[in-house]
């Protein structure tokens, strides 16, 4: 717990001026405040230095990228200022520096630290500018301008400690623009006609408010997971009222590429075909493809017939953009450093400069695990365990400076995947035009494949004829599709007379088997048709298929293979889906008719563990 405030001496010997600046005249300040709420509370808000920076009254800034670096320009108080700005440091929740080289403007430089320090009463927040002046005027120009900064904070801090409580605190919102007339009638009848479609109101009502009243720094990129939870809606039903809405014309569609290493957005697709298989992040220099399942996100755009809402930046904001990295910092030659990072439990990736590092897994124990972890190029994929709140050491041997980072190794579970929308047949009628470039492989993660295929067709056709047949198989694949769609499946495509359907949830797909063959029972008299079903679940991709997005890969191949241990009113499913989440307990529920088979091929490297389920036996 703090005690006495930090001086800017003792503040600068935590986190000194770097070289070459350390030796030049600063003019400089350091305000206190202490605020409710804990650091962890505060962080999210404090890191976001781009919606502090707006609240505050900073100027607009733009940021570009050359040769693997990044630089903005301003114009506080109608001067241009230009800068290289450098990588920031930080451990997340404690502390952030940021170093600015201008080459333009009032300033050669400027130095930043802010720090959350846990007191008793909530926070200790430090809050210092350093500048070196470019000259006499710039030296007068910035004492003169320090004043109205620290009203700023004194005017927006404590509103921002009132809101926490908030998921996002008004006082670091804007209020939306006014509609024109043409936009709110478009909002009010489309609004209307989404309802009258059937679609869930309180999903479609959340939706319409957020697009009229939203602040324009969420509208950009709106991820419909995320808004699920904030508003306490039903995931897949406001995901199936923004596709609707996009066909409307309220919303756009965008197919986001994510660089692996900053996973900033790299490129904006408005559509599936505009994807392309490879793409380049300038800043972290590195050529990255779409073949893994996190390289792409979709979000939804507000259609600029509604409003427009342009892209402004007040910062760079490098640790709120990069969340998923919890210690990023540049050491010195010959520096030591030790942090306490504080790390929630899980499974977190430790490398230096360049991505393929060791494991770090940090156990909610305390007890269990290494207390200091030394920094050791560990060859790749290397585990080490740590306990929560383990203390981290690093000295840098080398000659020139080296960046340490500690990430999460998991995603962020808000994105919106290409497989889950690839998965949902809302999204495959809606947008059946939509397909996927030739050159693309598109890694859509695990999925759970259905397969269908109807018993002694060979005789069928026979009996009936081929234009009577066509009629029967045509009116059993309105029936599987219906019966699909109800259990959160897309049909991929129907192969002669089978079906090929994908599931998200290994459960769902088995809630779907089952309802097929009740549909198709043994005392069914209309129809002679009757079905096998198998199913697998595995990672798969997408790719372009007769215009169509098809899936492919070994998943897909023993899916279909298991139809061979199957015939009337039976499942064959492999291991994989038997051992998926919740399959064991709702087969448990059904009182289900299991065989323990396996299925070998000279294909394969080894046979398939498979458990037949027969729902009836004649």
């Amino acid at each position: 717990m703090a005690a006495n405030e930090l001086t800017i001496a003792q503040l600068l010997a935590q986190h000194p001026w770097p070289a070459p600046w350390a030796s030049e005249k600063h003019v400089e300040r350091l305000w206190v405040y202490d605020l409710p709420g804990k650091p962890e509370a505060l962080w999210p808000f404090i890191s976001d230095t781009s919606r502090m920076n707006r609240a505050l009254g900073t100027a607009e800034m733009t940021f570009s990228e050359r040769d693997g670096k990044r630089y903005g320009t301003a114009k506080p108080g109608g001067v241009r200022h230009e800068w290289q700005e450098v990588p920031w440091n930080w451990v997340a929740n404690q502390w952030l520096t940021s170093l600015r080289v201008y080459e333009r403007g009032f300033f050669k430089a400027i130095w930043s630290i802010h720090l959350l320090e846990e007191i008793p009463t909530g926070t200790r927040y430090y809050v210092y500018f350093g500048t070196v002046p470019r000259s006499a005027l710039s030296t007068a120009a910035i004492r003169l301008g320090f004043p109205s900064i620290k009203r700023a904070y004194d005017r927006v801090l404590p509103a921002l400690a009132a809101q926490l409580d908030r998921a996002r605190p008004a006082v670091l919102q804007l209020p939306p623009p006014a509609l024109t007339d043409a936009a709110a009638e478009r909002l009010r009848t489309q609004r209307e006609a989404l309802v009258a479609r059937g679609l869930p109101p309180a999903c479609v009502d959340a939706l319409v408010d957020w697009i009229r009243t939203g602040d324009d720094a969420d509208l950009h990129r709106i991820q419909v997971r995320e808004r699920a939870r904030v508003w306490k809606l039903p995931e897949k039903d406001l995901l199936r009222v923004a596709l609707h809405a996009t066909r409307a014309g309220l919303l756009a569609l965008s197919w986001d590429t994510v660089c692996p290493h900053c996973r900033g957005v790299r490129d904006e697709n408005k559509s599936l075909q505009d994807l392309q298989a490879e793409s380049h992040c300038e800043v972290c220099r590195i050529d990255f493809k779409t073949d893994t399942q996190e390289s792409v996100e979709v979000t939804f755009r507000v259609h600029p017939s509604i409003r427009d809402i342009p892209v402004v930046l007040y910062c760079s904001a490098e640790p709120a953009r990069k969340d998923h990295i919890r210690v990023q910092w540049t050491v010195r030659p010959g520096e030591k450093v030790e942090l306490v990072p504080r790390l929630a439990p899980g499974r977190y990736t430790v490398w230096r400069e360049r991505r393929g590092g060791w494991y770090l897994d940090v156990d909610a124990d305390e007890h269990d695990g290494e207390e200091h972890v030394r920094w050791v190029a560990h060859p790749e994929g290397h585990v080490v365990k740590a306990r929560a709140g383990a203390t981290f050491e690093i000295v840098h041997d080398d000659k020139i400076d080296g960046t340490y980072t500690i990430e999460r190794a998991t995603w962020s579970d808000h994105a919106l995947r290409a497989g889950q929308l690839l998965g949902l047949q809302e999204f495959r009628d809606l947008f059946s035009e939509d397909y996927i470039g030739a050159n693309v492989q598109l890694a859509v993660g695990e999925q759970t494949l259905l397969f269908t295929d109807v018993v002694g067709s060979t005789a069928f056709y026979a009996s009936r004829g081929d234009p009577a047949a066509f009629i029967e198989i045509k009116r059993h694949f309105d029936e599987v599709f219906a019966i699909v769609a109800e259990f959160r499946g897309a049909v991929v495509k129907t192969i002669g007379d089978a079906v090929m359907a994908t599931f998200i949830d290994p459960v769902d797909s088995l809630r779907a088997s089952k309802k097929i063959h009740e549909a198709f029972h043994p005392r069914r008299e209309d129809t002679p048709i009757r079905l096998r079903i198998s199913l697998n679940t595995g990672p798969c991709i997408a790719v372009r298929l007769n215009a169509n997005a098809d899936f492919f890969g070994g998943t897909v191949n023993v899916a279909a293979k298991l139809q061979a241990l199957a015939e009337s009113y039976q499942i064959a499913m492999s291991d994989d889906t038997y051992n998926g989440p919740g399959v064991a307990a709702y087969l448990a529920e059904q009182n289900a008719d299991l065989e323990a088979l396996e299925y070998a091929s000279k294909a394969l490297k080894a046979p398939v563990g498979v458990r037949r389920w027969t729902l009836f036996r004649e």
